[in-house]
């Protein structure tokens, strides 16, 4: 208990020193925002295990560590940068360098007519309206503590602003790389992506790590969804194994908008991933998929809510985890439907293959349903490969390493195929194939 104690101070401490920094932007009005959220954190507690959200997720072994918020952007060089990129991922590409931009590294010419991706810090300078419309109104710093952290941090992430009417048919690359350098940093983007009415975009936000160390992620996005717009969302998460990795995504969609998520999570010793939708109008669909592959003693924890507040309106979750070692998995999904929700059709399910006889994972899918016309179903599975289908490969003359991968392949492949860009599909194909053909053959 003291030390957490004496965590809260060192991140109390830190704000003075990041309040002093800020010089003239102390006087914005996000900067009250910042010290009411900062007040909220030092009156909320850090979870436990004894807290029903984080049950399974004991984040004991963060507190070890005294963070230092990065206060200036560390050199890294282009090649470096193309390390983390696709060749065939033609689109825009922003990059962080422990969560503060570098426009020397990004490539965001010749953008459409009144279409903005830039840093959250020149948005809030230039008082975007979007930035006054939707900042911080979804994410809830005033009842999570990791939340009230990174708001009361907020300096810069990367910030999306797509007009009504604007299709925008290149992706968007959010690559938010670290570079440690041996120092135990914290690294707190904050992210606001704005879709307007009619409008579509494509948006991946990468997080990697240019070496091993031990430092801790905290991000937070907010997504609008305006009507009939279509946001296609891909977080691909691969820091060093040595992290701690925490997200919040906060999703708002309008009448008959449509947002998909697809999660795939392989880096960090503990990762906790809260991702939340809610219906502001009828015929919404959301979708949320996601890929997690942990060994070792990785942790991987998804929240997730979806909030059917509107009738007419459809979701479907499916999340896959792979777990191998000693490492752990937490799923807990939840769709509530309320009262007037009528006519909605909600789909959940969390399937989970064990490599080992150490891995472990908890998963509890939940359905609140109270209205009386809908469809709602849930599910979730935890098993090893499947033996009669090993059987009928090596029966085939299809060995043992060929016939398990083929497997885990297929295992994986519904949730990789709904993945959107070509690339990142390619790109997560070759992982698979190259940790489980090369497990296999030890």
């Amino acid at each position: 208990m003291d030390n957490i104690l004496n965590i809260k101070k060192w991140y109390l401490d830190n704000f003075e020193i990041f309040q002093n920094s800020l010089n003239g932007e102390s006087l914005k009005p996000i900067n009250q925002l910042r010290k009411d959220a900062m007040a909220k954190f030092s009156e909320l507690s850090f979870p436990t295990i004894k807290d029903e959200e984080w049950k399974y997720t004991n984040i004991t072994p963060l507190f070890k560590h005294s963070f230092k918020p990065a206060a200036s952007i560390s050199e890294i060089e282009n090649a470096q940068v193309d390390q983390f990129t696709f060749d065939d991922l033609k689109g825009y590409l922003a990059v962080f360098v422990n969560g503060i931009y570098s426009k020397d590294l990004s490539r965001l010419e010749n953008l459409p007519k009144e279409v903005v991706i830039s840093s959250l810090e020149d948005a809030i300078n230039s008082y975007h309206l979007a930035v006054q419309k939707y900042f911080s109104k979804y994410a809830d710093y005033k009842q999570h503590i990791f939340t009230s952290l990174n708001t009361a941090f907020t300096k810069d992430g990367a910030f999306i602003h797509i007009p009504d009417g604007k299709i925008l048919e290149d992706p968007v690359h959010i690559l938010f790389i670290t570079n440690s350098n041996g120092e135990k940093i914290l690294s707190q983007p904050r992210n606001l992506f704005s879709v307007g009415k009619n409008s579509q975009v494509k948006i991946l936000e990468h997080f990697v790590s240019i070496d091993h160390g031990i430092y801790f992620t905290n991000s937070v996005s907010e997504i609008s969804a305006g009507e009939n717009a279509v946001v296609d969302h891909v977080k691909l998460q691969e820091e060093s194994k040595n992290a701690f990795h925490i997200h919040r995504i906060e999703v708002e969609q309008e009448r008959n908008s449509n947002f998909t998520s697809h999660s795939i999570s392989l880096g960090g010793i503990i990762s906790r991933n809260d991702c939340n939708i809610r219906f502001n109008g009828e015929g919404g669909e959301g979708t949320l998929n996601g890929l997690y592959l942990t060994d070792g003693e990785q942790l991987y924890d998804t929240h997730t809510m979806i909030d059917h507040a509107k009738p007419h309106c459809t979701s479907h979750e499916h999340y896959k985890g792979i777990l191998d070692d000693k490492s752990r998995g937490v799923f807990n999904g939840k769709v509530m439907v309320r009262k007037d929700a009528q006519k909605t059709n909600a789909f959940q399910e969390n399937n989970n293959i064990i490599l080992s006889a150490e891995a472990l994972v908890n998963t509890k899918p939940q359905l609140e349903i109270f209205a009386d016309d809908v469809k709602c179903t849930h599910g979730a599975t935890i098993g090893q490969l499947d033996m009669d289908s090993m059987f009928y490969l090596k029966s085939r003359g299809i060995g043992k390493v060929t016939a398990r991968a083929i497997l885990i392949h297929a295992f994986a492949s519904d949730i990789i195929k709904s993945i959107p860009l070509k690339s990142i599909k390619s790109y997560i194909e070759s992982i698979l194939t190259e940790r489980f053909n090369k497990q296999f053959q030890q």
